[in-house]
């Protein structure tokens, strides 16, 4: 049986959202959905909170979470990746509950419209394919071998990304979008990883597979509009994503 650690990362300061994480959203902070369904998947042996603002690290732990190490600064500006943070409180993890994880589960607080079910069957498409990492997304609402354009000395013109000219979108190959929902790692993987989550074609001696997600559970908050959009898709399901 895999001993499985579930990571929540969440920093004080924000600059599409302002203090997006404690922002309340139908009566409860945004970060209060996403720690229910880690609890409510009863997949992880820990859920452990990675931040650097005491305020947000008291209000996770208030909701079930776990935590007692602040993220150092180095892993926390506007410009970190988040894979060092993510290692950081894998370590700090093991050295506090003294044994290694099998497989590393990050849940990004700012997709709150994931269900259990979601986190459940990635888990399970992941330990089927037996791959090293696990990435999610939806299908792209904008395909861009076909809608990209470039203004190039004030002409627009489409950008040229494939071999053969496009003239329908439905001759576009399919692409789909990161929807920064669900990381899967095992351990060695994350470890050896590269800071940065979307350079997956440069390690190529890892496994990395895709779990799809429907378009309206893929909304990822990083605008006014973001927030307002989950806000009424939490409301129109009565409430209850959990």
């Amino acid at each position: 049986m895999n001993n499985i650690l579930c990571t929540i990362c969440m920093r004080g300061g924000s600059q599409g959202v302002k203090s997006k994480n404690i922002r309340s959203i139908n009566g409860k902070p945004l970060m209060y959905f996403t720690i229910k369904q880690a609890i409510k998947s009863g997949i992880f042996n820990h859920i452990v909170i990675s931040t650097d603002s005491k305020k947000i690290l008291n209000c996770a732990k208030s909701y079930g979470a776990e935590g007692w190490f602040m993220r150092p600064k180095r892993f926390s500006d506007n410009y970190s990746s988040k894979i060092p943070a993510i290692r950081h409180a894998l370590i700090k993890s093991e050295e506090r509950y003294n044994k290694k994880f099998d497989l590393i589960v990050d849940l990004d607080v700012t997709s709150p419209l994931r269900k259990v079910e979601d986190i459940i069957n990635a888990y399970k498409f992941f330990t089927k394919k037996k791959a090293d990492v696990l990435i999610t997304g939806t299908k792209s609402r904008r395909n861009p071998y076909f809608n990209m354009v470039e203004i190039v000395k004030n002409r627009v013109r489409k950008v040229k990304i494939a071999k053969k000219k496009i003239y329908r979108r439905q001759d576009a190959p399919q692409t789909f979008d990161m929807n920064a929902s669900i990381y899967i790692w095992n351990r060695k993987t994350l470890i050896n990883s590269t800071n940065e989550i979307r350079s997956l074609e440069k390690n190529t001696k890892s496994k990395t597979i895709f779990y799809e997600m429907p378009e309206d559970r893929s909304l990822d908050i990083d605008s006014e509009l973001d927030f307002k959009l989950v806000e009424f898709l939490l409301k129109s399901r009565n409430k209850k994503i959990i």
